[in-house]
């Protein structure tokens, strides 16, 4: 099977390649939506200080105990 370009240069005859762009295009909208919650990393810190500040609060009262 003889890999030559047909006469039209860039045509894929099975469509593959245009379903593969179309694919690429339309996955940022889709991911969109879910990037724009804004919440879900300000509250993993905000737990994560209060885990910090009770852990210190906990040795410091061991320690002094």
């Amino acid at each position: 099977m003889a890999n030559t370009p047909g006469p039209q240069g860039n045509h894929d005859p099975a469509g593959s390649t245009q379903m593969f762009r179309a694919f690429v295009d339309e996955e940022p909208q889709a991911r969109q939506p879910a990037t724009t919650s804004g919440g879900g990393p300000r509250i993993g810190l905000i737990i994560g200080i209060i885990a910090a500040v009770a852990i210190v609060a906990a040795v410091a009262w061991l320690a002094l105990k």
